[in-house]
């Protein structure tokens, strides 16, 4: 059965959830830094359940999708657990989508999330073309970020490169401006279908960073790919 869905309502509950649920882990926390907040989980909660609806709206059943314990075989490694994933009934893997949130510790964490992000898709298409996993076509990769809109995110960034020069794109970058190259050039070279990049200041604040990285382009895409599928959720 379909399930009624608005884009707009359901992402202003999400990024609600993800600061209720932040503030909440660092209350409850006994470190004075962020960490406890970052390694709480949990946060981006509200997001899957926007996923999952969104799916649901188009008519995947409910056992199709999971949102936990999602591991799936890797090439360079044994397997990846994976944000949110669909199995249609004959066990074939359709969607994959990671998600990703960052408020404060840019400096530290934003070359790891790079990393994260290019690793995970290289290590998953190596995967699919070695067969480890029954696909339908090609299964549809998805990548949401949620990156705090503050003082340290919105000014420029000082480049390090002592031999060469960067990227022009990279000169006089923010933090946000860093995340937006990177989710545009992760499509670009099809490392993932789509990219989402929201930026936001508070549980009431919060915007797109480009048009073809919003949220509702990110989930229209997902519904679009589902709806072609249609057939693999029929025995």
């Amino acid at each position: 059965m379909k399930k009624s869905f608005d884009i707009v309502s359901s992402t202003a509950k999400a990024i609600e959830y993800f600061w209720r649920t932040k503030n909440n882990q660092l209350k409850r926390s006994s470190d004075s830094s962020n960490r406890g907040a970052v390694v709480g989980g949990k946060q981006l909660d509200g997001f899957i359940n926007l996923i999952r609806d969104a799916c649901l709206s188009v008519g995947v059943p409910l056992e199709c999708i999971y949102d936990n314990n999602n591991y799936v075989p890797g090439f360079f490694r044994s397997s990846k657990d994976w944000d949110f994933i669909i199995i249609s009934p004959k066990g074939k893997l359709l969607v994959l989508i990671e998600l990703k949130s960052q408020v404060g510790s840019y400096g530290n964490n934003f070359n790891n999330r790079t990393e994260e992000a290019l690793g995970s898709a290289t290590d998953l298409w190596t995967a699919y073309r070695e067969q480890e996993f029954p696909t339908c076509g090609t299964p549809w990769v998805g990548y949401l970020m949620l990156i705090g809109d503050d003082a340290k995110s919105t000014v420029p960034v000082r480049n390090y490169s002592m031999h060469y020069p960067v990227l022009p794109e990279f000169e006089n970058a923010s933090y946000i401006d860093r995340y937006r190259v990177l989710c545009k050039k992760l499509m670009t070279e099809r490392l993932y279908t789509a990219t989402c990049l929201i930026r936001t200041k508070d549980a009431k604040t919060f915007c797109d960073v480009a048009e073809d990285l919003s949220i509702t382009r990110f989930i229209n895409s997902l519904k679009g790919y589902l709806i072609g599928c249609a057939s693999e959720f029929h025995e």
